[in-house]
Protein backbone atom coordinates (compact mmCIF):
# COMPACT_ATOMS: atom_id res chain seq x y z
CA UNK A 1 0.00 0.00 0.00
CA UNK A 2 1.82 3.17 -1.02
CA UNK A 3 0.56 6.59 -0.36
CA UNK A 4 -0.50 8.79 -3.45
CA UNK A 5 0.41 12.11 -4.70
CA UNK A 6 -0.91 15.25 -6.24
CA UNK A 7 -0.28 13.79 -9.89
CA UNK A 8 -2.31 10.67 -8.90
CA UNK A 9 -4.86 12.70 -7.38
CA UNK A 10 -5.40 14.74 -10.01
CA UNK A 11 -5.58 11.83 -12.91
CA UNK A 12 -7.97 9.85 -10.82
CA UNK A 13 -10.29 13.01 -10.04
CA UNK A 14 -10.57 13.79 -14.17
CA UNK A 15 -11.25 9.95 -14.72
CA UNK A 16 -13.55 9.11 -11.86
CA UNK A 17 -14.81 12.38 -10.78
CA UNK A 18 -13.47 10.86 -7.35
CA UNK A 19 -13.47 14.40 -6.18
CA UNK A 20 -16.66 16.81 -6.98
CA UNK A 21 -16.18 19.59 -7.39
CA UNK A 22 -12.25 19.04 -7.36
CA UNK A 23 -9.61 22.17 -7.19
CA UNK A 24 -6.74 20.88 -9.22
CA UNK A 25 -4.48 23.19 -6.70
CA UNK A 26 -4.56 25.06 -3.42
CA UNK A 27 -6.65 27.87 -3.39
CA UNK A 28 -5.56 30.37 -0.02
CA UNK A 29 -7.56 33.10 -0.42
CA UNK A 30 -10.87 34.06 -2.47
CA UNK A 31 -11.32 37.57 -3.58
CA UNK A 32 -8.72 39.08 -2.35
CA UNK A 33 -9.64 37.87 1.97
CA UNK A 34 -7.25 35.16 3.11
CA UNK A 35 -8.66 31.78 3.96
CA UNK A 36 -8.03 28.55 5.54
CA UNK A 37 -6.89 26.74 2.37
CA UNK A 38 -8.42 23.91 0.47
CA UNK A 39 -7.52 21.66 -2.93
CA UNK A 40 -4.92 19.26 -4.02
CA UNK A 41 -1.81 19.38 -1.78
CA UNK A 42 1.49 17.90 -2.44
CA UNK A 43 0.12 14.17 -0.93
CA UNK A 44 -3.55 14.77 0.26
CA UNK A 45 -6.58 16.54 -0.91
CA UNK A 46 -7.99 19.61 1.42
CA UNK A 47 -11.87 19.39 1.74
CA UNK A 48 -14.02 22.44 2.78
CA UNK A 49 -16.77 22.28 5.02
CA UNK A 50 -20.57 23.21 4.18
CA UNK A 51 -22.49 25.61 5.53
CA UNK A 52 -25.20 23.22 7.02
CA UNK A 53 -24.14 22.09 10.98
CA UNK A 54 -25.62 20.47 13.76
CA UNK A 55 -24.62 21.72 16.94
CA UNK A 56 -24.98 19.62 20.14
CA UNK A 57 -27.05 21.08 22.75
CA UNK A 58 -27.84 19.41 26.20
CA UNK A 59 -31.26 21.40 26.45
CA UNK A 60 -33.31 18.05 26.27
CA UNK A 61 -31.04 16.38 28.37
CA UNK A 62 -31.09 12.71 26.55
CA UNK A 63 -28.41 10.24 26.68
CA UNK A 64 -25.99 10.02 23.99
CA UNK A 65 -26.88 6.81 22.56
CA UNK A 66 -25.24 5.80 19.42
CA UNK A 67 -27.71 2.88 18.84
CA UNK A 68 -31.04 4.72 19.23
CA UNK A 69 -29.80 8.30 18.48
CA UNK A 70 -32.00 11.05 19.86
CA UNK A 71 -32.21 14.12 16.89
CA UNK A 72 -33.19 16.67 19.68
CA UNK A 73 -30.11 16.29 20.99
CA UNK A 74 -28.99 18.78 17.88
CA UNK A 75 -30.00 22.38 16.64
CA UNK A 76 -30.11 22.46 12.84
CA UNK A 77 -27.68 26.25 12.00
CA UNK A 78 -27.07 27.38 8.13
CA UNK A 79 -24.66 30.12 8.12
CA UNK A 80 -21.06 30.68 7.18
CA UNK A 81 -19.62 30.87 10.96
CA UNK A 82 -20.69 27.99 13.07
CA UNK A 83 -19.72 28.88 16.90
CA UNK A 84 -19.09 25.48 18.86
CA UNK A 85 -19.93 25.88 22.62
CA UNK A 86 -17.42 24.94 24.71
CA UNK A 87 -16.35 21.70 25.41
CA UNK A 88 -18.92 20.38 22.82
CA UNK A 89 -19.13 19.67 18.74
CA UNK A 90 -20.66 20.23 15.76
CA UNK A 91 -21.67 18.13 12.93
CA UNK A 92 -21.12 19.05 9.60
CA UNK A 93 -20.33 17.81 5.63
CA UNK A 94 -18.29 18.52 3.41
CA UNK A 95 -18.67 20.36 0.15
CA UNK A 96 -16.92 17.85 -2.29
CA UNK A 97 -18.65 14.47 -2.70
CA UNK A 98 -16.40 11.44 -3.14
CA UNK A 99 -15.97 8.17 -5.17
CA UNK A 100 -13.25 6.17 -3.52
CA UNK A 101 -11.65 3.99 -5.79
CA UNK A 102 -12.08 0.24 -4.94
CA UNK A 103 -8.66 -0.29 -4.63
CA UNK A 104 -8.08 2.60 -2.55
CA UNK A 105 -8.20 3.31 1.19
CA UNK A 106 -8.82 7.54 2.62
CA UNK A 107 -7.94 8.77 5.60
CA UNK A 108 -8.91 12.08 7.09
CA UNK A 109 -6.48 14.42 9.59
CA UNK A 110 -7.41 17.85 10.59
CA UNK A 111 -5.94 20.95 9.67
CA UNK A 112 -3.21 22.51 11.87
CA UNK A 113 -4.84 25.80 11.64
CA UNK A 114 -8.08 24.31 13.65
CA UNK A 115 -5.96 21.92 15.76
CA UNK A 116 -3.50 24.65 17.36
CA UNK A 117 -7.08 26.02 18.24
CA UNK A 118 -8.13 23.02 20.51
CA UNK A 119 -10.45 21.89 17.32
CA UNK A 120 -10.26 18.29 16.79
CA UNK A 121 -11.46 17.05 13.46
CA UNK A 122 -12.79 13.39 13.25
CA UNK A 123 -13.64 11.28 10.35
CA UNK A 124 -13.86 7.35 10.05
CA UNK A 125 -11.72 5.99 6.82
CA UNK A 126 -13.40 6.37 3.49
CA UNK A 127 -13.50 2.78 2.64
CA UNK A 128 -13.11 1.31 -0.78
CA UNK A 129 -16.11 2.08 -3.04
CA UNK A 130 -17.60 3.95 -0.43
CA UNK A 131 -19.12 7.80 -2.04
CA UNK A 132 -20.87 10.75 -0.33
CA UNK A 133 -20.45 13.50 1.64
CA UNK A 134 -17.78 13.26 4.45
CA UNK A 135 -19.55 14.02 7.60
CA UNK A 136 -17.09 15.51 10.02
CA UNK A 137 -17.22 16.20 13.54
CA UNK A 138 -15.79 19.20 15.17
CA UNK A 139 -14.70 18.83 18.56
CA UNK A 140 -14.33 21.96 20.81
CA UNK A 141 -11.89 20.87 23.38
CA UNK A 142 -11.38 24.65 24.89
CA UNK A 143 -13.24 26.22 27.64
CA UNK A 144 -14.20 28.92 24.90
CA UNK A 145 -16.97 29.10 22.08
CA UNK A 146 -14.87 28.32 18.83
CA UNK A 147 -15.57 28.97 15.08
CA UNK A 148 -15.28 26.93 12.25
CA UNK A 149 -15.83 28.60 8.48
CA UNK A 150 -17.90 27.20 6.39
CA UNK A 151 -16.64 26.85 2.50
CA UNK A 152 -13.43 26.92 3.74
CA UNK A 153 -10.19 23.79 4.37
CA UNK A 154 -11.26 22.09 7.62
CA UNK A 155 -9.31 18.67 6.95
CA UNK A 156 -6.90 17.10 4.81
CA UNK A 157 -7.80 13.52 2.80
CA UNK A 158 -5.07 11.12 2.90
CA UNK A 159 -5.30 8.27 -0.33
CA UNK A 160 -3.53 5.40 -0.08
CA UNK A 161 -3.86 2.73 -2.77
CA UNK A 162 -3.37 -0.91 -2.20
CA UNK A 163 -1.25 -3.09 -4.33
CA UNK A 164 -4.22 -5.43 -4.98
CA UNK A 165 -8.29 -5.11 -4.97
CA UNK A 166 -10.20 -5.97 -1.56
CA UNK A 167 -11.87 -8.62 -1.92
CA UNK A 168 -15.35 -6.85 -0.32
CA UNK A 169 -15.77 -3.53 -0.78
CA UNK A 170 -18.37 -0.90 1.37
CA UNK A 171 -20.04 -0.79 -1.98
CA UNK A 172 -20.51 -4.55 -2.17
CA UNK A 173 -21.62 -5.36 1.88
CA UNK A 174 -23.84 -2.25 1.05
CA UNK A 175 -22.73 -0.48 3.73
CA UNK A 176 -25.28 2.01 5.83
CA UNK A 177 -23.92 5.16 4.95
CA UNK A 178 -23.80 4.32 1.16
CA UNK A 179 -24.47 7.38 -1.57
CA UNK A 180 -25.02 9.84 2.38
CA UNK A 181 -25.60 13.35 1.29
CA UNK A 182 -26.27 16.06 3.88
CA UNK A 183 -24.46 15.71 7.23
CA UNK A 184 -25.69 12.18 8.10
CA UNK A 185 -26.65 11.18 11.83
CA UNK A 186 -25.55 7.46 13.46
CA UNK A 187 -26.91 4.54 11.82
CA UNK A 188 -28.04 0.86 13.58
Amino acid sequence: MSIKSDHWIRRMAAATNMIEPFEPGQVRSVNGEKIVSYGTSSYGYDVRCANEFKIFTNINSTIVDPKNFDERSFVDFVGDVCIIPPNSFALARTVEYFRIPRSTLVICLGKSTYARTGIIVNVTPLEPEWEGHVTLEFSNTTTLPAKIYANEGVAQMLFFESDEVCSTSYKDRGGKYQGQTGVTLPKT
